[in-house]
């Protein structure tokens, strides 16, 4: 066992390196963990990360399928998932805007039930499945950091790697912004930073429309 990994060592840390900065980076899985941290509840931001960590493994898996090459090379295929994904951003971002609730109060029954377990979850799922640019990033890791050698149970420690590191930061993320002192500052600024926040989700998806499988 130790000298399986020490021959794929060199990978292992390559994976674990770029995995790890393109996780943390912000972008819309961020921006939507962010949101229902921030509007309902811990658990809200936790399910919802549960979800993007979830819709990870579909990529990981077409990708080793050797579908995630065909997506990547075939116009048409990428940009029926880039407008899917463009859509669901603008949509989740206007919603933002057309948020009319009034402040909540911290930790409350009906804070904890306004939105269920179920619903984060989707939310997170949707928006990493249909992220062009998580396809993008699946392809080029394993056919460009990984070789084709590399035997099919290690690729899938990848894949796990990969899973896990955007279920502890995106939890990591809920956690921290559930702390009172957090949502005591944002519940004074609520209504600002849920335009801020559909203004983001919206620039996403006009990136993502724009954006091309080069």
């Amino acid at each position: 066992m130790d000298l399986i990994f020490s021959q794929y060592f060199t990978e292992l840390i390559a994976v674990i390196s770029i995995t790890i900065l393109t996780v943390v980076a912000p972008g819309p899985d961020f921006v939507i963990v962010v949101r229902n941290s921030l509007t309902y509840s811990r658990r809200a931001g936790i399910c919802t990360a549960l979800g993007v960590s979830t819709a990870v493994w579909i990529h990981i898996f077409y990708t080793l399928a050797g579908i995630g090459f065909i997506l990547s090379q075939s116009i048409l295929l990428f940009s029926v998932i880039k407008m899917l994904g463009s859509a669901y951003l603008m949509y989740l971002g206007i919603s933002c805007l057309r948020n009319t609730n009034g402040l909540r109060e911290i930790n409350t029954r009906k804070n904890q039930k306004s939105i269920s377990d179920f619903q984060s979850f989707k939310m997170g799922f949707i928006n990493n499945a249909l992220n062009p640019k998580a396809t993008l990033f699946f392809v080029s890791l394993f056919t460009q950091l990984v070789s084709p050698e590399t035997p099919l149970s290690i690729q899938l420690l990848y894949g796990a790697i990969a899973s896990f590191s955007c279920l502890s930061w995106f939890s990591l993320v809920a956690i921290f912004l559930n702390r009172a002192e957090v949502k005591q500052v944002f519940f004074r600024i609520q209504k600002p930073v849920e335009r801020l926040m559909g203004a983001v989700l919206i620039a996403f998806s006009i990136k993502v429309a724009l954006s091309t499988s080069n």
